[in-house]
């Protein structure tokens, strides 16, 4: 089965949103700066859905683990 490019493009930014409030967490805990914290999570934000969608594209073109679905396997 194919992923369309949205999907990946959704998957990353979901998973980037939940990334970011632990980044926001963890410089919050370091800084102790609320300011130097929002603006850590807003450069990585960005820079990590980036990374992520085009990690994304790059695996769905690779062939490792995946299965492709036949008729047979789906039961009436």
């Amino acid at each position: 089965m194919k992923e369309k490019n949205y999907r990946s493009l959704l998957k990353s930014i979901s998973w980037r949103l939940t990334g970011t409030l632990d980044t926001f967490i963890i410089s919050y805990l370091v800084t102790g700066h609320v300011k130097l914290a929002i603006s850590i999570s807003g450069i990585e934000i960005v820079t990590k859905i980036s990374l992520y969608y085009l990690h994304e594209r790059i695996w769905n073109k690779v062939n490792i683990g995946k299965v492709h679905e036949s008729v047979d396997d789906y039961q009436i």
